[in-house]
């Protein structure tokens, strides 16, 4: 969330960043944070100044009555019980003040970077790497490489969308075979590339509300998100969730800076809004697999992990020989909790359309408001500095599987019907060089 300090020193500069997202109802919510604010000054001065009052008559009515003046300490004392009552009053008005605020608060979105490109939608994100296609244009692949996965995965046996249905519902996927050891490869894949920086962690899948809470998902997302109400559980729609928190209400060194962590985790996503949409093959499912890379960094330190993680991610679609851009996400398409975010998206010629594979994304410090993650920081000297500092938050997708599968599927799909898998793969696939050859 926002820091609503800096809403009250510079009120102003919010509005005119939030403006950026061309949301009039961000505007609105600000509007009614500044008066409930100030609500809650006026609210914590006159209850704090009614403390400081009866405690002061409790001094005076102990001193009376040792002066055995009894009948001025007990008009004193019922004074004392009436500005009691008004302390009461204030008391629940400062908790309903300070609730409405954050329940505001939870669901203004993130300051875009200065650096983020004006935009109204997502037709206005500027590509800023790429594309790199064949002979420069979509125009560059065979007919053979134009048929949809869903056709490619059925007719080798690989893809089982159907008894997918069968045991769960509509818009689950199952890989079969050397579909799923497809599947696994490009996560081990992930996951070894990422090793010499990243720190692997096997997180839970199930996290509390409060952790979901913690990274934006809630209460935005929750019509999206699977909830297990009678363990108050929520199943994660991403690893990013559970690694966040991860030093959540704590306090780090500034040597510990930046945390690096990866997991591979299934995910979860209700997709309630996107009913009709892309629900063919494997562009779009309730559960899939993906590795996640996340970092925890000082303010310093987040503009050059951005850029790394983004070329990191870059490389390895590259490395699969597919067909990509790196796209900016422009003000108005951005997300709620991002402060600046890039995409990366492959071209799937059999779905003659450009996927988002990964969005890599920079939240500042709204996040680690959240989770409450904080550091010491130093100075010049690296001596450590009086006080702690809210620490930023950095994640990217470094591999979800199934837009990346399709898109090997039709990209590498041969004149005979087979589909050659990626050198970088092989040896993740116990020995099965071209699926269906």
């Amino acid at each position: 969330m926002i820091d609503i300090r800096l809403l009250r020193s510079a009120p102003d500069e919010v509005r005119s960043a939030l403006a950026r997202r061309g949301d009039d109802a961000v505007l609105h919510h600000l509007d009614t944070l500044i008066t409930l604010d100030a609500s809650l000054r006026d609210v914590t001065a006159e209850r704090d100044g009614i403390r400081a009052k009866v405690n002061d008559l409790s001094r005076t009515v102990g001193q009376l009555r040792r002066d055995g003046k009894v009948d001025d300490a007990s008009r004193l004392q019922d004074e004392s019980r009436e500005l009691g009552l008004r302390e009461e009053e204030l008391a629940a008005e400062h908790d309903r003040v300070q609730g409405e605020i954050r329940n505001i608060l939870l669901v203004v979105p993130n300051l875009p970077n200065e650096q983020v490109p004006e935009g109204g939608s997502d037709a206005d994100n500027p590509v800023v790497s790429g594309p790199f296609l064949p002979n420069g244009g979509e125009d560059g692949f065979a007919e053979h490489q134009r048929v949809p996965h869903w056709d490619i995965g059925v007719a080798l046996g690989i893809l089982d969308n159907e008894r997918a249905t069968k045991i769960a519902a509509s818009m689950f996927t199952m890989q079969r075979g050397a579909g799923a050891t497809l599947a696994r490869a490009l996560c081990q894949y992930a996951l070894d590339l990422n090793a010499d920086a990243f720190e692997e962690v096997r997180p839970p899948t199930l996290v509390s509300t409060a952790t979901l809470t913690s990274t934006g998902q809630l209460p935005k997302f929750a019509d999206d998100a699977y909830a297990i109400e009678r363990d108050d559980l929520w199943c994660i729609p991403t690893a990013e969730v559970p690694l966040t928190s991860i030093y959540a209400g704590e306090i780090l060194d500034h040597a510990q800076l930046p945390a690096r962590f990866m997991a591979y985790s299934p995910c979860y996503r209700r997709e309630a809004g996107s009913a009709g949409r892309d629900t063919r093959g494997m562009l779009r499912a309730h559960e899939f697999d993906k590795v996640e890379i996340l970092a925890i960094a000082t303010p310093e330190q987040s503009p050059d992990l951005l850029v790394e993680m983004v070329g990191r991610v870059e490389r390895m679609i590259a490395s699969l020989g597919l067909h990509h851009r790196v796209i900016e996400i422009c003000t108005g398409d951005l997300g709620q909790s991002h402060h600046r975010s890039f995409d990366v998206e492959v071209y799937a010629p059999g779905c003659g359309q450009w996927l988002e594979v990964s969005s890599i994304s920079w939240f500042s410090d709204y996040q680690a408001r959240r989770a409450d993650i904080r550091y010491r920081p130093v100075g010049e000297d690296s001596k450590p500095v009086k006080g702690t500092a809210l620490a930023h938050t950095l994640n990217g997708s470094a591999l979800a599987v199934p837009r990346v599968w399709a898109a090997i599927l039709e990209t590498h799909r041969n004149p005979d019907g087979s589909v050659t898998v990626p050198e970088v793969l092989r040896p993740y696939m116990r020995g099965i060089e071209i699926i269906g050859g």
